[in-house]
């Protein structure tokens, strides 16, 4: 089941996650068993975009202790870390690079024109050592279409129900070149938040809402072990009951 959370624009949006987000990881944090991982630790798979890069830029003053966040990436570009479309190096810019997180905590693809199967094999070997047990949140966007991490509607990528990443070479939006995590690995997660905002989003964020085909509409397969909440703002909530 999905919880709606609307909101009246993106920006009081970023506000009510964010807050959220600090109440959850300090939750897991004040318990030195707390989290998936039983460890204290917190263990987020971040996202780009617009809102998913407003939403960690939010969090630079978040009363959380970052050495005790561990981070992933539910998908990145076959590009250089200091490429403009890198999520990885978006959310450094906008996060990771002005707090105290251990870079042995930044859990990223390592892709720079990377083959790509070696790049997915990785990436694999990364959430089996450092995510075992699955992660405590998952954030996404989400596209106008329903896409979420890599995930496009009638790919092979979207239909995979075995796999936790998997490398796209013909992805629909530039670069061509990805690796993304597939829903089976968003199923992993305690809590899935999906953060939508944009007129152009809201028939898309209707059919996420009453749990459509997610083949048809990748977002609608995006739902967390415990918790679904998709975070919407009113222009995107239009064709929500």
């Amino acid at each position: 089941m999905v919880a709606v959370s609307r909101h009246s624009e993106l920006g009081s949006l970023i506000d009510a996650a964010s807050a959220r987000f600090t109440e959850l990881v300090g939750a897991i944090q004040s318990d030195p068993s707390g989290g998936v991982g039983g460890d204290g630790c917190a263990r987020v798979v971040v996202t780009g975009g617009t809102a998913g890069i407003r939403f960690l830029a939010a969090l630079r003053g978040a009363p959380i202790d970052f050495a005790r966040l561990h981070v992933f990436f539910g998908d990145e570009r076959n590009v250089p870390v200091s490429h403009p479309d890198s999520n990885e190096g978006q959310a450094r810019e906008a996060l990771l690079d002005h707090v105290g997180i251990p870079e042995a905590n930044i859990h990223g693809y390592g892709l720079d024109g990377s083959d790509m199967a070696a790049a997915v094999r990785r990436y694999d070997e990364v959430l089996a050592r450092f995510a075992p047990d699955g992660f405590d949140l998952h954030l996404l966007g989400m596209g106008g279409e329903g896409h979420v991490n890599s995930l496009f509607p009638h790919t092979p990528q979207v239909r995979e129900s075995e796999r936790l990443v998997v490398a796209v070479t013909d992805s629909p939006k530039p670069p061509a070149e990805r690796a993304t995590l597939t829903l089976p690995a968003v199923a992993r997660a305690e809590r899935v938040w999906l953060l939508v905002s944009g007129a152009e989003k809201a028939e898309a964020a209707g059919h996420v809402a009453r749990g459509a085909d997610p083949v048809e509409w990748p977002a609608a397969g995006a739902v967390g072990r415990a918790e679904t909440v998709l975070f919407v703002s009113e222009d995107a909530a239009s064709a929500i009951g």
